[in-house]
């Protein structure tokens, strides 16, 4: 068994659906299961509509609703499908009366509440899975529609929901087993579930990989495959720098950092359940089939370049708290990252000297909030505008001269933090914006001369 996961360009239109159905075909005989995304840029289409609507214009929202419409229907009629008073436009027309009266209700609510933005955020991956099932039909391959509301079964944190993993495993297994038995291929929607009363939930934007991973780790399959628009994990990303090289293989731990530390290929947490299990992951590009993409494995071969790839981050906010009642004391960190943990935002990178701290986030919602906090236990320091660049390879914590070498390359930057030691895989610098594609730059120059042709292309 495989799991097939197709991302928003994958799916965009007929043509896309298409060639997704020829590469599923190619892969019959080994059981594929197909997670896939929305069409590509549905789902922010869905969130407008949607904020549109809860500011009262109804009218506007409702207009916006029906452009939806008029491109799903569109391009399922260009592959013969949804052209009548078949299931597939019955499906569709169904949905979109539910979203009809949720727009309507918005308009008079006035809000837009986290479940509410689930509940709309869903459609997108409902409204593609219905018809790629028919494509799939349509190409003489047995399919079926698999709610993934009633296999991914997560907590009640709307928008950024968490898989309940002994539940949802259970039901992934129940849901999917008979009809893989049947010889059927299920068609799985990414990004969505529900709680255990049956609420619409979502994991996030990105979620379809993590999706992927979760069934895939619940049958044990052989392999996930991860479908995109891209040729696989690169160097660094190509449009930063244009001569980023694909790279052939990479363990689970460097493609973890990679994706958290702003690789867009995967979703941070996709490695998670494939991890546990030992899953293979492949990243493939849907539009070159052909060519092989990027093996994502538990173990990658040795490697002559020390460092496989550069990913970075940019709109870095710098939060930095110095306290003289830090000296000597202990439960400081922990007064700090509690208030971190209250307001569910992550921290990148910290570091600490004996007085102060000094860390970055993303997520700058909640910020003035956090800072609010932050004052109670000593001064605060904001600086925005930085970005984080972090070099990843294995072991590379224990491979003399590579900082060196960073430096070197990074010579005429300021640096103002530096991770290095707490994994092993990766050299973190958090630097100015307006520097970062010089950084990238420079960086990719002096670690990238020469390539080990077995690991990179």
């Amino acid at each position: 068994m495989i799991v097939c996961k197709f991302g928003g360009t994958s799916v965009q239109d007929a043509q896309a659906m298409t060639r997704l159905a020829e590469i599923v075909k190619a892969r019959h005989r080994e059981q594929p299961i197909v997670v896939a995304s929305a069409m590509g840029g549905i789902t922010n289409r869905l969130l407008a509509m949607a904020q549109t609507a809860a500011r009262g214009r109804r009218q506007e929202a409702l207009d916006q609703l029906n452009k939806i419409k008029d491109r799903h229907f569109r391009e399922a009629q260009k592959m013969g499908i949804a052209t009548g008073e078949d299931w597939v436009a019955d499906t569709l027309n169904g949905y979109f009366k539910e979203m009809r009266d949720l727009v309507r209700g918005l308009s008079a609510l006035g809000e837009l509440t986290p479940r509410i933005t689930d509940a709309i955020a869903s459609y997108g991956e409902r409204l593609s899975t219905a018809v790629l099932t028919q494509v799939l039909e349509n190409h003489g391959m047995p399919a079926q529609l698999i709610d993934a509301r009633k296999c991914i079964i997560t907590d009640d944190n709307f928008m950024h929901a968490a898989p309940l993993f002994d539940v949802t495993e259970a039901a992934i297994v129940e849901h999917l087993r008979p009809v893989l038995k049947q010889g059927k291929i299920p068609v799985f929607q990414g990004f969505i579930g529900s709680t255990r009363e049956g609420i619409t939930t979502t994991i996030g934007r990105g979620g379809s990989d993590y999706s992927a991973a979760i069934v895939g780790a619940a049958l044990g399959v052989d392999d996930i495959q991860i479908w995109t628009d891209v040729d696989g994990i690169m160097t660094t990303d190509p449009r930063m720098v244009k001569e980023a090289r694909r790279i052939k293989v990479i363990s689970f731990d460097e493609a973890a950092e990679l994706a958290y530390f702003g690789a867009k290929v995967l979703h941070p947490a996709t490695i998670i359940p494939a991890v546990r299990r030992k899953i293979p992951v492949h990243v493939l590009n849907s539009y070159k089939p052909e060519q092989e993409g990027t093996l994502i494995t538990d173990e990658a071969p040795p490697c002559e370049n020390p460092v496989k790839a550069i990913a970075f981050k940019s709109g870095i906010t710098v939060l930095n708290v110095t306290s003289t009642r830090m000296l000597m004391a202990y439960g400081f960190l922990k007064k700090i990252f509690e208030i971190f943990d209250h307001y569910k935002v992550p921290v990148d990178v910290i570091s600490t000297s004996e007085v102060s701290v000094s860390l970055t986030v993303d997520e700058t919602s909640e910020l003035w909030d956090i800072v609010t906090e932050l004052k109670k236990i000593g001064e605060v320091n904001v600086e925005n505008s930085k970005s984080i660049v972090c070099c990843v390879g294995d072991n590379l914590r224990n491979i003399p001269g590579v900082p060196g070498i960073a430096f070197s390359a990074l010579n005429d930057i300021r640096i103002q933090m530096i991770s290095q030691g707490a994994s092993a895989v990766n050299i973190t610098f958090v630097i100015d914006q307006e520097k970062l594609p010089d950084a990238v730059k420079s960086l990719h120059g002096v670690f990238f001369r020469k390539i080990d042709p077995l690991i990179f292309e």
